[in-house]
């Protein structure tokens, strides 16, 4: 059971104030620098996500094109060269530098529309011997969990969305999973900043769960 101070933690950011959105439009990804065995392993994952939590999937958007962008590389300064990156993401090159000294292995960017929904999420992999000793699958399915929704930035810090199987598989946390089904319940707002929406989550996740029983 996942009651609503759970709820609320997954979504409380680190400077105290609670902050939830979700995606209002479907999601178009479009994933570089894999070959077409991890590009299908990376789609798979979105489309397994988007089914759970009632969600679409297009093969274009009609403003942005793609609005799922999949960055693969071995080293930050292969981000400087994109064409027309540095107009997607303000500040890139400072970012860059940022995340070169910092040793990060991994960004995320999101962009919202006028209601506050998620209308667009860069995602930026540094494969370093961490990420690449983690399998395809369950790289995949762990960055698709964490742009399906704007979770707080302390979310996953302790605790993967991911739990293992008997025979050793990485699958998505039953929790984690009702939840993104409840964030997804078209009756609640794609926008929250107040703390009582997790009261509102927590009551669909319960309910799901009592008719499962």
């Amino acid at each position: 059971m996942t009651d609503a101070a759970e709820v609320e933690r997954y979504f409380t950011r680190s400077d105290g104030t609670y902050l939830f959105a979700r995606w209002g439009r479907p999601i178009a990804p479009i994933v570089f620098g894999v070959e077409d065995a991890t590009l299908s392993v990376v789609k798979g994952a979105f489309e397994a996500v988007c089914a759970l939590a009632g969600h679409h999937m297009a093969e274009t958007d009609p403003e942005l094109g793609a609005n799922v962008m999949v960055f693969f590389f071995r080293d930050w300064e292969e981000l400087l060269p994109v064409p027309d990156l540095d107009r997607l993401i303000d500040g890139l090159a400072p970012l860059v530098a940022k995340l070169s000294a910092a040793d990060a292995n991994q960004y995320r960017v999101f962009r919202f529309d006028d209601a506050g929904a998620i209308k667009a999420c860069f995602i930026f992999l540094r494969m370093d011997e961490v990420l690449s000793d983690i399998p395809a699958e369950t790289l995949a399915l762990t960055q698709v969990v964490q742009s399906m929704l704007l979770w707080s930035d302390l979310a996953f810090t302790d605790r993967s969305p991911l739990g293992k199987l008997e025979d050793g598989r990485d699958v998505l946390r039953p929790e984690i999973g009702a939840l993104i089904r409840a964030a997804y319940d078209r009756v609640l707002p794609p926008m929250a900043q107040d703390e009582t929406h997790a009261l509102r989550l927590a009551a669909r996740i319960h309910v799901a769960q009592q008719g499962l029983a």
